[in-house]
Parts: structure tokens; sequence; C-alpha cells
């Protein structure tokens, strides 16, 4: 499946690919991660076969989705969702301790996106597409988790906004009790250290009015 494809605001088109079409999109995604999350608060200092290795996971399911925003033929943002399940096992543990069926769940990923393209609605797209895909397959919960750093991080820029109000628009409810962890390395550092990842949760059994 994939290759469905409509237009956003401002010409950007929006493509849509699941299972093995997902492959010709790997190394602009990667590319991408990257380069968005060097940015605060992620402040990973990534590579590109580990990034190009750990999306390869989403071309082998055709359960999986990534949502791609182009301008002409370049690659400018994206999403990505799977099945918990398909999911590595850091974030299925903390889901199921709160009493979720993991194979109710579906995933949303990162989005990414070039700051020159932000404040265009396309994160509001990302977020539609994905759900769009949990329903037509069934899930009844939408999930993600997100970093937290401290609020007084001495990294933290001070024109950073936590994206939170996006994601409440969008129906999702913060749950602190519901907490991760991921390990990377943080830019400058010499070795990975744990990050908490808390989890943002929305129900999908009524659509949204």
């Amino acid at each position: 499946m994939g290759g469905m494809a409509s237009d956003a605001p401002l010409a950007i088109r929006i493509e849509r690919a699941t299972g093995a079409a997902i492959e010709r999109y790997l190394d602009a995604l990667a590319a991408l991660r990257i380069g968005v999350f060097r940015e605060y608060p992620y402040r990973y200092d990534g590579s590109l076969a580990y990034e190009r290795e750990y999306l390869a996971s989403y071309a082998g399911s055709t359960a999986s989705l990534v949502v791609v925003a182009c301008d002409g033929d370049r690659v400018v943002g994206a999403s990505t969702a799977l099945p918990l399940t398909l999911h590595s096992d850091d974030v299925v543990p903390p889901l199921a301790r709160a009493g979720f069926d993991p194979a109710s769940v579906y995933y949303f990923g990162e989005s990414v996106l070039e700051p020159a393209y932000r404040g265009r609605g396309l994160g509001s797209r990302f977020f539609e597409e994905r759900e769009r895909r949990a329903r037509e397959l069934g899930f009844a919960i939408a999930t993600f988790c997100a970093v937290e750093r401290p609020a007084d991080h001495p990294l933290r820029p001070p024109s950073y906004q936590p994206p939170g109000a996006l994601w409440r628009r969008h129906g999702f409810e913060r749950r602190p009790d519901i907490v991760g962890t991921f390990a990377w390395r943080d830019l400058g550092d010499t070795e990975e250290t744990a990050k908490p990842m808390v989890f943002w949760v929305k129900s999908l059994a009524h659509r949204a009015p």
C-alpha cells in the first residue's frame, strides 16, 4: 500500500506511505530526525546508519505509516506511526503496566519538520493523517511519548515553546503516571544517559466532533 497523495496549505504536498513503499523515504527521514532532534529538548547526537536501521522496521509492516511533507521533490517534514506491538520494547512495558492492552494501541512516532516550514499547519496534518490510519486499522488508543527536561534546564532556549498545546488540541492527555526511559547521547556528551519519556494518550472510541 502507499502512494496516496493530497494537498496541504501553501502548496506543500502530503504523501502517505505504508509497508514497502516507505523504503524510498528512509534516507530523507533519517536525515530529518538527526537535524531536528539536535534541537532542544532532545539534543540528540545521532548517526545516519543507526537512524536508517531503526526506521527500516516501519517498512516491514503494512500496518505502519509514514506521512511526508514535500516541497517540490524535497522532503521537508515527516511523521511516523505503527502498532505498539511492533515498536521497540522501550514503549510497551509502561503502557502495559498502566493497564492498556498493547494490541489495541497505535503508536505515533516522531514528527519532524524543518524550521522554515513550521507554523503552516503541517504538524496538525501529521496528527490527522496518523489518527485516520489508526481508525482505518481499528485501533482503540493512540499514544506517543515525549522527553521532559527540567524547566530550568541551562540549555533551554528563551524562545522555546513546549508543544503541549498542539497535542491537547488534538485530544491527547498527558499521563505523568506513565513514564518510560530512553537513552541517547546528548550533543557534547561522550556517553548515553537515560531520559524520562512521558506518555500522551487519546481514546479513539469516539470520533472527535
